[in-house]
């Protein structure tokens, strides 16, 4: 059966978009198991994105067992292993809910950092230092820096050459950009929150540029504590209005 996608909405979510209409399709059934989804260069065109756009959605879906790529042949559309995390959305869209996302993402991150320390490479610095300095453009340009708060993460994440941790990334995806959406709007209501954030991810990259395990990893841990100690101390106003919008995506995440 042939799916042709329709060109996405603007948006710095863009990758979110391509993943769940493609998830949408073989969930539905209309590109059934075994089905070969079109090529790279089709989605690219048809979603009207980059193809970097396309490969992370891609990733993301094969993380989830929804996917099957195959070296010179394709890829296809797989009935799910398993099936996404699922939570009471009550629960989902909650401050205790993004403090415990953050508990996650200490975990995942300190082991990041410093196997990353450990094998990182030039080129590998020089996309983390990239990444890091689009954070402070995006924020100068009046966005809030999500994405590529995300994106530098990510880069940390890649020069860690662990394909298992990326893919259970990928597979927490969602709900660590939500979570991540909740620290930086509420950090970006503060000055000295948002310089604090700054100084930290500065000192994560000094340590995994200087080759330093125990240091990067302690740089990352001491980040997320941050994180959630910021989010502790946003007040009430905060929560009762954006913090728990934005914390929808939690919720979504779960559907």
């Amino acid at each position: 059966m042939s799916v042709t996608f329709r060109t996405i909405k603007p948006g710095l979510r863009l990758a979110d978009q391509v993943a769940s209409a493609l998830e949408q399709e073989i969930r539905a059934g209309r590109l059934a198991e075994g089905a070969r989804l079109p090529t790279e260069a089709a989605l690219v065109q048809q979603f009207g994105v980059s193809r970097t756009v396309v490969r992370e959605a891609v990733s993301r879906l094969k993380s989830r067992g929804l996917i099957d790529a195959r070296q010179g042949s394709g890829m296809y559309a797989r009935k799910p292993d398993f099936e996404p995390l699922r939570f009471d959305p009550m629960a989902a869209a909650s401050r205790e809910a993004v403090l415990q996302i953050v508990e996650v993402r200490r975990a995942l991150e300190a082991e990041v950092a410093e196997l990353a320390a450990e094998r990182r490479t030039d080129e590998d610095l020089a996309r983390i230092r990239t990444a890091l300095a689009a954070i402070d453009a995006a924020v100068a340009a009046g966005r809030d820096g999500v994405e590529e708060d995300v994106q530098f993460h990510r880069a940390i994440a890649e020069a860690a050459r662990n394909p298992f941790l990326i893919h259970t990334l990928d597979y927490l995806s969602q709900f660590l950009r939500g979570a991540t959406r909740v620290t930086r709007a509420n950090e970006a209501r503060h000055a000295p929150f948002a310089a604090d954030v700054l100084q930290e991810h500065e000192v994560l990259v000094a340590a995994i540029a200087a080759g330093d395990p125990s240091a990067a990893r302690q740089a990352a841990a001491r980040h997320m504590r941050n994180a959630a100690r910021r989010i502790e101390q946003a007040d009430p106003a905060f929560w009762a209005q954006e913090g728990r919008r934005l914390a929808q995506d939690l919720v979504g995440a779960t559907l």
